[in-house]
């Protein structure tokens, strides 16, 4: 289970080899997961220093995470889901990942993340690897639009995080693929505003699936959670 902070006593657990195996994953979790935070902390610092057009240059160097709060509710509606196929679009440097994949981990899933940057999916690999978790993912590195066409359903859970104009047209690509009581997540629906049209169209498109149930969580940078829900024939 996602812990935080938890550190423990190598010899506590002799008797205990599944448990030992477990608080070895939470401790490299965490380890991760404080670089992260650390990684963080810095560039909001250095955001502080930059002008928005050079910020904006720069956007791709930024972690551009979905959030601490955000991460550990999707980490939770995984596993009350029992969600064993899930679906990432847009890896980017891999904080979601991690959380996603641990989550994998505890129903006995596997992860599906996508991204287009070589670089940035090289990082992600290296800090789910660190964590011990890279058993549960598949790595997919192109077009997310196009890369989605081949992959075969049922998928139990979705985030979608990625160029928001592609919002939609994954969506679509996805929408027939998933599973009953499948729960889909769209970050960044709130904020920022700059993207407010894409992410409106995205939210009349969920809308408008008379099987899908949808709700905005004003958590993080909003997000848009909707499940599908079929009447019995």
């Amino acid at each position: 289970m996602l812990t935080d902070g938890y550190h423990t006593d190598p010899g506590a657990c002799t008797a205990k080899p599944h448990a030992c195996e477990e608080y070895s994953v939470n401790d490299r979790f965490n380890q991760v997961l404080s670089r992260y935070r650390e990684r963080l902390e810095r560039e909001n610092r250095l955001s502080e220093t930059l002008d928005e057009a050079t910020l904006a240059a720069r956007r791709n160097e930024f972690l551009l995470h979905v959030g601490e709060d955000v991460a550990r509710v999707l980490h939770a509606l995984i596993i009350a889901r029992k969600a064993k196929r899930i679906i990432e679009l847009g890896t980017s440097y891999g904080y979601s990942t991690l959380f996603l994949a641990d989550a994998a981990r505890e129903t006995g899933g596997v992860l599906m993340t996508f991204e287009i940057d070589e670089r940035k999916q090289r990082y992600a690999r290296g800090e789910i690897e660190a964590a011990g978790l890279g058993a549960q993912v598949e790595w997919h590195r192109g077009d997310a639009t196009e890369l989605l066409k081949r992959v075969e359903g049922p998928f139990d859970f979705v985030l979608i995080d990625l160029w928001k104009d592609l919002y939609v047209p994954c969506f679509e690509t996805l929408y027939p693929k998933l599973a009953e009581h499948a729960l889909v997540a769209a970050d960044n629906i709130l904020k920022p505003v700059h993207f407010r049209r894409d992410t409106e169209a995205y939210r009349a498109a969920v809308r408008a699936k008379p099987d899908l149930q949808s709700v905005l969580l004003p958590i993080g940078q909003g997000i848009e959670l909707s499940c599908v829900w079929r009447k019995p024939h």
